[in-house]
Formats: C-alpha cells, sequence, structure tokens
C-alpha cells in the first residue's frame, strides 16, 4: 500500500496530560508521528497540536478517528488546504567559504539568525519539502549542527 504523508491539526483543552495522551494513541497502535509542535492558542483555553503522519488511506483514517474520541479533543482539522511551513537551524563554522550562501538564503526565507566569532546559525523557513532541499544544498557549507524543527499550519 501507498504511503500517504498527511497534516492533521487537533485543538484541544489545554490541560495536563493532553501531550502523553496523544503520543500514546499513536504509540500504542504502532503509529509513527514524523513531527509534532505544540502551542497554546493565544486569549483561550486551547492548544494547537501539528501532526505530520504517514501511512496508508485505512491508516490515517483510523488515527483520525482515534483523535476524534480523544477527551479533550475540542476539533480535528483534517484539510489538506493549508499554510505549511518548517523551520531549519543551521551552524557553520565562519572559516567556510561563504560563496553562494546570501542567494541560499534568499531562496528560501532564510536569514543569520546569530553570529559568533567562529560561527553563524542560518535559519531556513519554507514548505517541509523545501526544507529538505536547503538542508541538502547547505551541507557544502560544512554544518556542525542542524535542527530542523516541526511543522505548523493554518487553513486558508
Amino acid at each position: 500500500m501507498k504511503e500517504i504523508r498527511k497534516v492533521i491539526s487537533v485543538i484541544v483543552i489545554n490541560e495536563d496530560g493532553v501531550l502523553s495522551r496523544i503520543a500514546g494513541l499513536f504509540a500504542g497502535r504502532g503509529y509513527n508521528i514524523e513531527s509534532l509542535t505544540v502551542a497554546p492558542i493565544p486569549e483561550s483555553d486551547f492548544s494547537r497540536f501539528t501532526i505530520v503522519t504517514k501511512g496508508s488511506e485505512r491508516v490515517l483514517e483510523q488515527i483520525t478517528k482515534q483523535l476524534h474520541k480523544l477527551i479533550p479533543t475540542y476539533k480535528v482539522i483534517e484539510t489538506q488546504d493549508v499554510v505549511e511551513k518548517e523551520m531549519a537551524l543551521v551552524k557553520i563554522p565562519l572559516d567556510t567559504n561563504m560563496s553562494g550562501l546570501d542567494a541560499i538564503l534568499k531562496g528560501y526565507n532564510g536569514m543569520v539568525a546569530n553570529a559568533t566569532e567562529d560561527s553563524l546559525i542560518l535559519m531556513g523557513v519554507d514548505d517541509a519539502d523545501r526544507i529538505s532541499n536547503f538542508l541538502k544544498i547547505i551541507k557544502k557549507f560544512n554544518p556542525t549542527e542542524i535542527v530542523r524543527g516541526g511543522s505548523v499550519s493554518m487553513e486558508k
């Protein structure tokens, strides 16, 4: 069966233990979470989970049904008509040849996030596939550390 990548947003009541219950739902059924981002919704009692997972249509349907049954769940948003972004931070040594770096950063909504006397920390923000490409391209600058954040999404 073909695996499909799916972004699921879940609005939950912001209470203790919700994260472990959602993670337990996935783990207990052998499903994998590709990325997970959680943040409170400003001026409310809710939090938004953005979960990226992969599976067959049947598995993804089962995941969604189980999320609906979770007690603190307020709403599960399944639409794929979303704006989705990821962020990556990359540390490169200052003694690296920086030729072409500016063009790469511009191409991936990037910038220099921090600089020290021996390294730069670069930030790229873009679609998940484009962040993967950014990380492939940036390898020519000999990164010493890479941190990739999870997806965040919002319905259009």
